[in-house]
């Protein structure tokens, strides 16, 4: 009999914290998390087929097709499928047809599990926390950190990233106008990708991203901790 693999769909819009449960499952679970965005670089970086293909894309100002994305993602998989340990998919699918396809190629092996975790939080809380929001501009870093805007001082003379000494930034789309855009266009995809799955007979677990991070990340461990058990 062969062994299943858990592969845990992370969704919630921009700013509910996707990105830092993720790297807490992986930090103090062991488990492996995928990031599109991270994906889409290595291999524009290596210069892959599927690299060239997304680079040519992104510098004539098109979308990244559904399929090229699926394609990625799926090779991805198969690569990182040597074991039981669980997967967390972060960013990805962000449509309902990337869904489809998403579920089309999993349906092709018996071992994978998909779980739906779904982070609630309102948007007003999501403007709040994004626009605190700084980076590490080291792109082998990128810790990110929690600042008041108007309280911080930014240059050589400024902070930087404890972790590795390189200096912050701040994304030009963690701005409250370009927030609030951002969750329109999510919103728009979310109610349909949701309903996909809820058609698909998928269970889908709310799960509170309103409150700190670490309270969160217990919340999650007892609903993972409750579908192993089950």
């Amino acid at each position: 009999m062969k062994s299943t693999m858990d592969i845990y769909l992370f969704m919630g819009a921009p700013g509910s914290g996707k990105g830092s449960l993720a790297q807490l499952c992986v930090q103090e679970l062991g488990w492996k998390q995928l990031s599109t965005g991270n994906l889409c670089r290595k291999h524009i970086s290596e210069g892959t087929k599927i690299g060239k293909e997304i680079d040519f894309f992104i510098k004539s100002g098109k979308l990244v097709p559904d399929e090229l994305v699926t394609a990625m993602v799926v090779e991805w998989l198969d690569q990182e499928a040597n074991d039981t340990t669980p997967i967390i998919l972060d960013g990805f699918p962000r449509t309902r047809v990337q869904a489809e396809a998403l579920d089309k190629e999993l349906g092709k092996s018996e071992r994978w599990n998909l779980k739906i975790i779904n982070l609630v939080i309102d948007d007003e809380a999501v403007v709040k926390r994004l626009s605190h929001r700084f980076i590490c501009k080291n792109k082998e870093c990128q810790a990110i950190y929690s600042l008041d805007p108007d309280c911080i001082l930014l240059g050589d003379n400024g902070i930087v990233c404890e972790v590795c000494q390189e200096k912050l930034c701040r994304r030009k789309d963690d701005k409250p106008e370009a927030i609030r855009e951002r969750l329109a266009i999510y919103h728009k995809h979310e109610d349909s990708l949701l309903q996909y799955y809820r058609d698909k007979g998928y269970r889908i677990v709310d799960l509170e991203a309103q409150q700190p991070l670490p309270e969160t990340f217990e919340d999650f461990k007892r609903i993972a901790g409750s579908d192993t058990a089950s």
